[in-house]
């Protein structure tokens, strides 16, 4: 018999409406369980652990990602696999990070949430959750996990935890991975796209990390970017790295004063990543001649990277290494499948 985790962090689908005011919020997650009787028709040992007090998802926070690495960490021998119960505004952060911190991971980390509290009649809750936990517990006839990577189950399909992105604030398919394809899709059956999985060093154990370093910032470009402006972010003290948002396959204003900005930011130390405002497609700095530009002045790709990934990651490299060159390299490589090479 499989075991599987469940850690209950918050999130809408442990939510209850105040009768007073209307508003949503967290209640005891007994009560969650007491809603889904048909996890007792699993032949899965369930066990169940929660953040207290449970927090709304827009106040997660490095510490906490670090504190559920420790959670799943602590307890990797004694389960098959783990459902994380998160929020659904900031889960693609945390399912990115967390594909950071758990190096080699062997095991499914399958996050999954709801756009509907689980007590109300039309919730999305109850069939994401049971089908999250089944995912967790899957093996393949030489009972190894199917899944051994993080991934986020949303609405049939589940997605690789560091591809993804909200894509609705009111739809039940909240998420989608839009430059990699489903890891499965779930109907009568779930289809499990084994090809398409991280394969792991199963000899090898799972390595967790406990460190990130957050000294990041992630800011657009638009038509009409002031000057002093930008210059005042790139002067922030400590800022060690930016995610910059630019348009179409990675372009940049051709205003002398932009290239000359980020010129001195990265002679200065400081990483600058080309991340696309676009949710599909990649960044080809080479395509245009304002892309070639930014490489001209030190800006590296971040190829078809998520926002969510390209931010995570900078964080788990800082606390790895203090080199700016070092963290340049390994940005442009593919860690945990979060970059097509």
């Amino acid at each position: 018999m499989s075991k599987v985790l469940l850690i209950y962090t918050g999130g809408t689908i442990g939510m209850n409406r105040n009768p007073q005011t209307g508003a949503l919020e967290p209640f005891d997650f007994a009560h969650l369980l007491s809603n889904v009787p048909e996890l007792g028709a699993f032949d899965v040992e369930i066990d169940s652990c929660q953040f207290d007090p449970p927090i709304d998802s827009s106040d997660m926070t490095p510490a906490r990602w670090t504190d559920l690495a420790h959670t799943i960490a602590d307890r990797y021998d004694m389960f098959d696999g783990f459902v994380v119960l998160h929020g659904t505004d900031t889960m693609a952060y945390t399912a990115s990070a967390l594909s950071y911190l758990l190096e080699n991971l062997t095991k499914p980390v399958i996050f999954t949430g709801s756009q509907l509290p689980i007590g109300q009649l039309r919730t999305d809750g109850k069939e994401n959750l049971i089908t999250a936990v089944e995912i967790a517990a899957a093996k393949n006839g030489q009972g190894r996990a199917l899944v051994p990577e993080v991934g986020i189950y949303f609405s049939g399909r589940l997605l690789r935890g560091n591809r993804t992105t909200k894509q609705s604030a009111d739809e039940f398919n909240a998420f989608e991975s839009f430059n990699y394809p489903h890891l499965a899709d779930a109907g009568v059956n779930i289809l499990y796209h084994t090809e398409r999985m991280l394969t792991p060093q199963w000899d090898k154990p799972m390595t967790p990390h406990f460190r990130l370093d957050n000294n990041v910032i992630i800011f657009s470009l638009f038509p009409g970017i002031r000057e002093d402006l930008v210059r005042h972010i790139i002067a922030t003290p400590n800022l060690r790295s930016i995610v910059m948002r630019t348009f179409g396959s990675g372009n940049a204003p051709q205003r002398p004063w932009v290239m000359q900005a980020l010129r001195e930011a990265t002679q200065h130390g400081k990483v600058v990543i080309n991340i696309s405002q676009c949710v599909q497609g990649t960044v080809e700095m080479g395509r245009y001649d304002t892309g070639y530009q930014l490489q001209e002045a030190g800006v590296i790709s971040g190829g078809d990277a998520t926002v969510e990934a390209a931010v995570t990651k900078l964080m788990f490299l800082q606390a790895l290494y203090d080199d700016p060159a070092t963290v340049r390299k390994y940005m442009e490589r593919s860690l945990r499948g979060e970059l097509t090479i």
